[in-house]
């Protein structure tokens, strides 16, 4: 309190006008405090009760501590601790640094009302008084910054820990905790869980500029391995997410019920991880920007890789017939294979597909037939299907 103490070193309150201040001060204390719930409406209910009497104790020490700085017998260090204190305590009561402000110029006023009615009739000369009035709203602007303060840190700290609850719950819901666990977390955290979430991959410098455009519900994390970041995004419009995202690198997995999001972060994880590239097929039917990534586009991809050894295992043994021919021939017959099942045999849209001429289609499936003799049978199609339903490199191929 450097400026008030300054203005206390040039003011002199003999011990007569002290005595006399300091029996007034639970008058004086009690007088301000009934002000405060007069003129200032957020302290109307607050100061009621245990919370008006520990409120009214507080005025009485700050006052003593002015009047101890007022006759230089303190430092008033403390008082600026305990305002300090008091700036912290109203963001835990939930109010604004206006409300403490307005009541600090409240409460200035009517301090200094009964302090200077006190300290005229002792006979504190007029030179002094203007003094005494310059080193009490001093004081009280000194108390005011040093709650200020106090207010800033709270909040910021109570800021840094949200955040890391909301970050504790992001990692919870993606390591698929069980229910019981992310409700503990939404509580904490202070969360409203939506009805769906969808998990969205993007690099991590990309993953705080894209959370300020979304939802401010959307939960966030920039710090997982291989530098990725992950936003689930509450019950999100799929289109309009997809637009916001058209000028990122970001993998858009399904939406999910709130608490099963780690399924629709796997997927986005599988779909990112596949070999091949299919945030640049152009069979896709999304009119975003090549640079997303929507696993809905994609399911048959996504099925097909799901077990890795289980779709090599069922293509060795559907087209086990091609490995007795030279490479080339095999793959020929595969790619013809693969159209064919796809147009469902029509010969002309085959060979559209092949660029080849029609009757060259009909050779070679004259020479599948030969090689898969159950080529009718449902059972084979569906293997066969499966077998060569992605292009070059497929999983496990």
């Amino acid at each position: 309190m450097s400026h008030a103490i300054r203005r206390a070193s040039e003011l002199a309150l003999d011990e007569t006008t002290v005595t006399v201040l300091r029996a007034a001060l639970k008058t004086t204390a009690d007088e301000i405090v009934q002000a405060i719930i007069d003129e200032v409406p957020p302290y109307a209910n607050a100061l009621s009760g245990r919370m008006g009497g520990t409120i009214r104790r507080a005025v009485r020490t700050a006052l003593g501590h002015y009047l101890d700085l007022a006759s230089q017998n303190a430092t008033g260090g403390d008082a600026g601790d305990a305002a300090y204190e008091l700036g912290r305590g109203e963001v835990r009561d939930g109010r604004s640094m206006d409300a403490l402000l307005s009541a600090y110029r409240v409460g200035a006023r009517v301090a200094w009302r009964c302090l200077a009615a006190g300290a005229v009739p002792a006979g504190l000369p007029a030179a002094e008084v203007a003094k005494f009035a310059e080193l009490t709203f001093a004081y009280i602007d000194e108390l005011s910054a040093a709650s200020a303060a106090g207010h800033a840190d709270e909040l910021a700290a109570r800021g840094r820990a949200h955040e890391r609850h909301l970050e504790h719950l992001a990692r919870d819901l993606l390591a698929g905790a069980s229910p019981d666990v992310l409700l503990a977390s939404v509580q904490r955290a202070g969360w409203q869980p939506p009805d769906s979430l969808t998990a969205v991959l993007l690099p991590a410098a990309q993953a705080r500029p894209a959370y300020r455009v979304l939802d401010p519900s959307t939960l966030v994390l920039d710090d997982l391995p291989d530098a990725t970041g992950v936003l689930l995004v509450p019950d999100a419009d799929r289109p309009r997410l997809l637009r916001q995202l058209a000028d990122r690198t970001a993998v858009v997995g399904p939406a999910r019920p709130w608490t099963r999001a780690s399924a629709s972060y796997a997927r986005a994880v599988r779909a990112r991880s596949l070999s091949t590239d299919i945030s640049s097929d152009t069979s896709s039917t999304s009119p975003t920007s090549s640079h997303i990534r929507d696993t809905e586009d994609h399911l048959p991809e996504l099925v097909l890789s799901a077990d890795a050894d289980a779709f090599a295992d069922l293509r060795a043994r559907a087209l086990a017939p091609l490995r007795t021919l030279p490479a080339a021939t095999a793959r020929r017959l595969e790619e013809t294979l693969r159209e064919w099942l796809l147009h469902q045999g029509r010969r002309d849209e085959v060979a559209a597909a092949l660029f080849v001429h029609p009757q060259t289609v009909r050779y070679r499936m004259s020479q599948l037939r030969d090689l898969f003799p159950d080529l009718a049978s449902p059972q084979r199609v569906l293997e066969l299907t499966l077998a060569v339903g992605l292009r070059a490199g497929r999983p496990g191929g």
